[in-house]
């Protein structure tokens, strides 16, 4: 629950309400299981890592890329096939999650080696040269690959069977036909043997790797290339949002997708295979599949909605940007940092209520709202404003903190459990020598020892008690989205 303070003046006089209030947690609105912020997320893991390694760290670091299945935003709420998936996964395991976001393929698997993550949680295919440097889980599913192509301009208006006359059905047919692909994929190697086996060349126009499928897809939809190649699972969702496409051209045998692991984490593999096989009996895992891969509605809503972001759809975060936008103008914040503490607080949902009475985007108790000038708080504009005007307070509050970068995260964290408890493990840490004027593995690590009693009862601490884990994680919860807001949503210039 977001902690409200009326103004200065009343400060001394109301923190004993202010200490409790600050323990409520606002878990109805959590988007996540979020880790703890560790010194050691600054620096590169030992790449030999296991299970045990990663269960008593607590947390595991899932490698994946952006993509409009795997890993994407939806009215700026993070969702996606393998999201969902490793959510599941890291509960199972009793683990906090952590997700690196990489371009493509090639850089998944260096990380992976380099021991940035623990695994790679993207849909591989697996291939002989893959498996001479990483080990595969058990599959999750089959595909086969299949030709990315335009139907004729009339196609609305043809029968099936013309359009298939119009098009590409047999693979000799791609005789001297120019076709991109990413250059190092199985779409390429796939072309290469095709080549051997109609006894025909083909133009195979290799890309970047920093270009993905569904951008060469986009680019057949546009006219600007006339074919590619992709997974018939991809071509398939993305046919629902480009319908003069067409996917049905088959050019491979099926092959196996799955998540990798190092070869130093046989663990790790053999765990998440066994999870994964069992995952695949459940009712649930079918709900997820189909929500990504089957339901064809909910695709072509989420495709066609100003509210969809991967690297080739930018669309908007929520209704309210404008408004964000120009209140954190005022405070001189980026605006998709202002959005991550907004959805953090409410969904964007302006009438959220916690149920200790604080409401709108921002949940502004009552009192406060009325304070900073939001006579009705649920109307949005109002909310912002009054939210905004807080976040100014604490500013000035924190002004001693020289680095704006740090100053924020102590704003951040004042803002859902009141400065009078982050003032405390600001306290805390300078006793136990430790960098006062530094959150992460500092000021943070304190916060959360003031649910111990050794801690909360020190002759510094003016507040008690407080469940320091909840501000801890809304620090972290709230940058971890900001940064996928900045990898997805321009500023505009």
């Amino acid at each position: 629950m977001a902690f409200r303070t009326f103004n200065v003046l009343t400060l001394l006089l109301l923190t004993t309400l202010i200490a409790c209030n600050n323990s409520i947690s606002k878990e109805s609105y959590n988007e996540e299981k979020q880790t703890i912020p560790t010194p050691e997320d600054e620096i590169i893991l030992e790449s030999n890592k296991d299970l045990e390694d990663i269960k008593q760290r607590g947390k595991l670091i899932a490698l994946t890329a952006y993509s409009s299945t795997s890993y994407f935003l939806y009215k700026g709420e993070t969702m996606g096939y393998e999201y969902e998936l490793l959510q599941r996964l890291a509960n199972d395991l009793d683990v906090d999650l952590k997700v690196v976001i990489k371009t493509n393929t090639d850089s998944l698997r260096s990380a992976l080696l380099r021991g940035e993550g623990d695994i790679i949680a993207y849909s591989l295919a697996i291939t002989k040269d893959r498996q001479k440097e990483v080990d595969f889980t058990t599959p999750l599913m089959q595909v086969k690959q299949v030709l990315v192509q335009r139907k004729p301009e009339n196609w609305k208006s043809l029968p099936v069977h013309k359009i298939d006359q119009k098009v590409i059905r047999n693979v000799i047919d791609l005789k001297e036909k120019e076709i991109h692909v990413r250059t190092n994929t199985p779409y390429q190697l796939r072309l290469e043997n095709l080549e051997n086996e109609i006894g025909e060349d083909i133009n195979i126009v290799l890309e970047p790797q920093n270009i993905s499928t569904e951008e060469l897809i986009h680019r057949v939809a546009e006219g600007k290339i006339d074919y590619t190649v992709a997974d018939e699972n991809i071509a398939k969702v993305n046919n629902t949002y480009y319908p003069h496409i067409d996917t049905k051209t088959e050019i491979s045998f099926p092959q196996r997708i799955a998540w990798a692991t190092r070869k130093h984490s046989p663990m790790l593999r053999e765990t998440v295979s066994h999870w994964l096989d069992s995952m695949k009996k459940t009712t649930d895992y079918y709900v997820i599949y189909n929500k990504y891969f089957k339901n064809t509605r909910a695709q072509h809503k989420r495709f066609d909605s100003k509210f969809f972001n991967t690297l080739e759809h930018r669309g908007l975060l929520s209704t309210y940007d404008d408004i964000i936008k120009e209140q954190a103008d005022i405070i001189g914040w980026d605006w998709r940092l202002l959005a991550s503490l907004v959805y953090q607080e409410s969904r964007f949902d302006p009438h959220a209520k916690s149920w200790v009475g604080a409401v709108g985007l921002m949940q502004l108790m009552p009192a406060t709202a009325k304070q900073f000038g939001a006579h009705n708080p649920r109307d949005p504009r109002q909310n912002i404003k009054a939210g905004r005007k807080y976040l100014q307070f604490l500013e000035k509050y924190w002004d001693e903190i020289e680095d704006v970068e740090e100053r924020r995260k102590f704003i951040l964290a004042s803002y859902n459990a009141g400065q009078g408890h982050v003032k405390d493990a600001q306290r805390l840490a300078k006793k136990f020598k430790h960098n006062e004027m530094v959150w992460n593995g500092n000021v943070e690590k304190y916060m959360l020892l003031k649910s111990h009693k050794q801690y909360y009862r020190d002759e510094v601490v003016k507040f008690g008690y407080a469940r320091g884990k909840e501000p801890v994680n809304y620090v972290q919860s709230i940058l971890e989205r900001y940064k996928r807001y900045k990898e997805l949503i321009k500023i505009e210039e």
